[in-house]
Parts: C-alpha cells; structure tokens; sequence
C-alpha cells in the first residue's frame, strides 16, 4: 500500500499535459555546414520547413525530435563556444546502444571528443562529449543503466565519481561491445528499477 501510494505521488505532482520533448534550436554561422554536421555525424533527416519564414534555417528530424536551425544575421551574432571540450556547459545528449561504434565513427571523421565514466552503486555509465560546428555540445551516453529516482520520495542519491579521459573505453576496440549494453526497453527498466529500489526502502 506505502509503495503504491508513493509511486501515485511522485507520477501526479504537478502534472502538466506535456507529451514529448518537441525540437531544439540553435543560432548558427552556416546552415549548410551544420545541416551537413547533423545528418553524417547524427544521422538527422532534412525535412520540410513552413514557408512562412522569413529567416534563413532548416529543420531536421530523427530520434522522435526535431533540431531546428536558425542562420544568424553576423557571424558575431553567435557565441564563439568552441574550444577545450567541456562536458561541464550545457549540452544535448543522446542515448545509444553502442557507444563504441560512435567513437569509431567519430576517428574516422576526425572529429575531436572526450570521454567520462560515472559510476554509481557498481553501475558505470560511459559518456562521449564533442562540439557541433559551431561549438555546442553533444553528448553520446548510455545513461539508461542508472534508474531513474525522483528525488520527491525518500531516494537520493549522489555520484560518487565522475573523471574526464582522454582514450577509449574498456572493450571498444576490442569486441565492439565492451561494457555498453544496448538501450532497448529503456522505459520498462527504469520502472523496474525504480520499484526495486523503493521495495528495498524499509518505510
């Protein structure tokens, strides 16, 4: 019943009728070049754009949303970002179910990047951080390995370790595979691990 209730809670609080995260826009230098970016590096879709503007952009689409691209009226129109890769700025991060095929694809490319390992209760997620061309941040993860625990109930949790590193993750030159395990049924495993966790709570 306590488990029940809990999870009511933390699923009706302030509940909004969002569906479903939409697009994200950014200014850019050239439209060509970052439309160039986003489908051979990201793998997004050129789709149709209304009419209606009157700005230079384009919209792409893939992975259930939109990237829409604005071209800035002066170069100096846009924040000259690109310069150590930080993964600490703000960034947009994309789930994958096989990280190590994106950091080959990123080498062959020759597109600079950094990783991080976090690790949580025996659980490592592996990130790969790079910039668009116009210096915002990607990130490439496998975040679906950590449960998803809203802070609201009584589970909290810290990181205890992030670390910045400059070669490959364990395993990705090897098998291809390494530590990274793929993201399907990512909803399914967050709410399984949720419950396991609040069951685990002595109430």
């Amino acid at each position: 019943m306590g488990l029940q209730k809990s999870m009511e809670e933390v699923s009706q609080q302030k509940k909004l009728p969002l569906v479903s995260l939409n697009h994200v826009s950014y200014l850019c230098r050239s439209v060509a070049d970052s439309v160039k970016f986003y489908e051979d590096v990201l793998g997004f879709i050129l789709i149709k754009r209304p009419s209606s503007f009157k700005f230079e952009g384009a919209w792409l689409f893939n992975y259930g949303f939109g990237i829409h691209l604005l071209e800035c009226n002066k170069p100096e129109d846009v924040p000259r970002k690109k310069g150590p890769i930080n993964p600490k700025t703000n960034h947009i991060s994309f789930q994958s179910a096989d990280v190590c095929q994106v950091v080959r694809k990123l080498e062959e490319m020759n597109i600079e990047y950094v990783t991080a390992v976090v690790e949580e209760g025996g659980i490592k997620v592996d990130q790969l951080f790079f910039h668009d061309p116009d210096g915002y941040m990607v990130e490439i993860c496998n975040c679906d390995n950590l449960p998803v625990l809203p802070i609201s109930c009584p589970l909290k949790r810290q990181i205890k370790s992030e670390k910045i590193i400059t070669k490959l993750p364990s395993g990705c030159r090897n098998n291809g595979a390494g530590r990274f395990r793929c993201g399907e049924g990512v909803e399914d495993q967050m709410m399984e691990g949720l419950v396991k966790d609040m069951m685990d709570i002595s109430f």
